[in-house]
């Protein structure tokens, strides 16, 4: 998948939370100073990227939907902020740890995990 836009994926989060949508359906979710004409550029690039796609036609409207899912658009993300750190967690981690950004629940929630990866593999070699 492409590398998404803050614009973008503002439009991604609209799609993927109400569904599919005219382009004056996704304007609502922006403020009055960003224009119809942006918005439409916006989601024929997406369209272009495959990451939405036409789902019917209402009158001259066109009705787009998501062809990505979030978890998809999320992951791409992630591996782009960690490419900047070299693959490397630990710093994430710590600014997170240092921040009160990351709770002992995230840490239950990351060890659970881990737990099931981990026999999954153990699963699969034998």
């Amino acid at each position: 998948m492409a590398r998404l836009s803050k614009l973008e994926l503002k439009i991604m989060e609209a799609l993927w939370t109400r569904g599919a949508l005219s382009i004056r359906e996704i304007m609502s979710s922006f403020p009055p100073t960003v224009r119809y004409t942006t918005v439409q550029t916006m989601v024929y690039r997406l369209e272009a990227k495959q990451a939405v796609r036409r789902a019917h036609k209402v009158g001259n409207a066109h009705i787009f939907e998501a062809s990505v899912s979030r978890v998809v658009a999320q992951r791409r993300l992630i591996d782009e902020f960690l490419a900047l750190f070299g693959g490397r967690m630990q710093p994430l981690m710590a600014h997170l740890i240092e921040t009160g950004k990351l709770t002992e629940d995230d840490i239950r929630e990351a060890e659970n995990i881990l737990r099931t990866r981990a026999t999954l593999k153990k699963g699969k070699r034998a």
